[in-house]
């Protein structure tokens, strides 16, 4: 079968998985389930998977495919006769195990869970296994094996962190809070790694400690002046002496969903997306409420492209959760993604009702505004988002750089510099800002010197960067040091071939030069890589077609510019 399945292959991308000839057959609907799966659309998958299985019945390797896409998609309840199906074949499937055991803790048939556990032909992972053991000895009510448990896997090469946090959280959730800052506060090594979401549960343990200012003191050490609602809300509690309940892990059905997410969270950037989404699926499927799984599989749809499962997978979130307005946020990015941006800056103007304080609703306003061209808009959001930000705040030199960028494409120099220099001030060897004032300076044709020093910053810092490189280039041609140009503009459309711009300012470069057969090839190719329905100011099609006609030295005495440089003038 896998050598017609091959054979079929290259019949299958061409034609795709829609076409119903090919995707009717075993093999073409396979294969169209394979191109789904590398383009990780889910839904396509299983519909092509389970096509194929009818015609295959307990093939193995359909049923995984299935099972996972199905997951991966977010339907368990419709995986889940399949994995079964698939244990009682005896056939051997991660993904079907994990969905098993998620399954038991789901009914809370503890014992069961405990006993599939610690057989190697039913098992996840020693991580995951021990883990998933621990927590369902507690749910059978069987403590002393529960922590006798975390305490031998602690003693794993590399699984001592996980299980230390871990067996903090159920510390906690039996009320031993004394025994779960012990663990935190005796961690010298640092192998308990405290994300977000553990910095505020030991933040919740401390306050169960009567600790309420050392509960403030570690949530300082994690996140400095930063904040957001969540954070604000359990400072706010704190500072007020309130007792704040420990809500992180409420039962063993929760602790379980902690394994996956916290699993999850390690996987990022370390692990293909997919993986690292059925993780956080397997979380949420035990806890439908987990707000941070729910956050992490929408981000993770939004980075494998899938930007519609993205949106309904934010929209989930309730709109009087603590973490309501970063659910918005990231619905609003996907849709962004779409090129639906008349929805995001509804969704936008929306959010900043009910969290008008947060100077992010209005940076992500402005970049919108900017997006569209928008930029006196723009410039309105971003004076709306630096009020809400404090003036040592990290991201500050952005939102004044990109209402620089707004005022300057509204003419308004004196003011765009003074926010470009003020960036600077509060990041001096920013490549960005050092490359748009520099630019911005030799296109007005002042303060040239300064313009080229700070570029020559820029591009040592950022040397691959097709923008920067060209900016280098076309200040030393400003400035008329054509010889030295030319090496710049070559390596920035090496860097940017098909960029309109970079080829446009190349030509003229090479026509300084004498260069002219090369220079017209050049304005020829920036004409090909225009874009009619987005026309970029810097490469005006009718003035590179005016420069193909009368060459570049006519073109700049018929608009009354300076004429080119020749060697030796000053």
């Amino acid at each position: 079968m896998l050598k017609l399945m091959r054979t079929a292959l290259t019949a299958v991308a061409l034609i795709g998985p829609a076409s119903g000839a090919l995707s009717n057959s075993l093999s073409g609907a396979y294969l169209a389930a394979r191109i789904a799966d590398r383009e990780h659309d889910y839904a396509a998958a299983a519909r092509y998977y389970t096509r194929a299985l009818v015609m295959q019945r307990g093939n193995p390797e359909l049923q995984e495919a299935l099972t996972l896409a199905q997951l991966l998609r977010g339907n368990f309840d419709d995986a889940l006769p399949i994995a079964r199906a698939m244990d009682k074949a005896g056939v051997r499937s991660q993904v079907a195990q994990m969905m098993l055991a998620t399954d038991l803790a789901r009914s809370g048939d503890f014992e069961a869970l405990i006993e599939r556990s610690k057989g190697e032909e039913r098992g996840i992972g020693p991580l995951v296994d021990g883990l998933v053991r621990a927590w369902a000895q507690l749910g059978a009510g069987r403590a002393e094996d529960a922590f006798a448990t975390f305490d031998e896997l602690s003693e794993q090469q590399g699984l001592k962190g996980f299980a230390l946090y871990h067996k903090a959280l159920a510390l906690a959730q039996t009320g031993d809070f004394a025994g779960a800052e012990a663990i935190f506060s005796e961690d010298e090594q640092g192998l308990v790694q405290l994300t977000r979401r553990g910095a505020m549960a030991r933040a919740e343990i401390l306050s169960n400690l009567d600790r309420n200012q050392d509960a403030l003191d570690r949530l300082d050490d994690a996140f400095g002046p930063a904040s957001d609602p969540g954070i604000a809300a359990l400072r706010e509690r704190l500072e007020k002496g309130e007792l704040v309940a420990f809500s992180h892990v409420n039962t063993a059905q929760d602790g379980l969903a902690e394994v996956y997410y916290s699993i999850a969270a390690a996987l990022i950037n370390e692990a293909q997306a997919d993986y690292t989404l059925l993780y956080a699926r397997m979380a949420q499927a035990l806890r439908p409420d987990h707000s941070d799984a729910l956050l992490l599989v929408a981000d993770l749809l939004e980075d494998l492209g899938q930007y519609e499962l993205a949106i309904d997978a934010f929209a989930q979130m309730p709109r009087d959760h603590v973490d309501y307005h970063a659910a918005e946020l990231g619905r609003i990015s996907a849709l962004r993604k779409l090129s639906k941006d008349d929805a995001a800056i509804e969704a936008l103007n929306n959010l900043a009702k009910t969290h008008g304080d947060l100077a992010v609703v209005y940076s992500t306003l402005g970049d919108v505004y900017r997006g569209q061209d928008e930029f006196a808009l723009a410039t309105d959001a971003y004076d709306k988002a630096l009020a809400r930000t404090d003036e040592a705040a990290r991201n500050r030199w952005f939102l004044l750089y990109a209402r620089a960028i707004s005022l300057e494409r509204q003419d308004m120099w004196d003011k765009a510099e003074t926010d470009f220099r003020a960036a600077l001030e509060l990041e001096p060897d920013q490549p960005q800002v050092l490359n748009y004032l520099g630019y911005s300076m030799v296109e007005k044709q002042i303060k040239l010197d300064e313009a080229l020093e700070m570029i020559e910053r820029a591009v040592a810092a950022r040397p691959d960067s097709g923008y920067i490189v060209d900016s280098l280039g076309w200040v030393l041609y400003r400035l008329g040091r054509y010889d030295e140009a030319v090496g710049h503009m070559e390596l920035a459309v090496e860097l940017m071939p098909v960029d309109p711009v970079v080829n446009d300012h190349l030509g003229d470069v090479y026509w300084a030069v004498g260069r002219y057969r090369e220079a017209e090839f050049q304005w020829s190719r920036a004409l090909s890589f225009i874009d009619g329905d987005n026309v970029d100011t810097e490469a005006d099609p009718d003035r590179i077609r005016k420069k193909l006609e009368i060459g570049l030295d006519d073109l700049l005495a018929e608009e009354g510019k300076p004429p080119l440089k020749v060697a030796g003038d000053n």
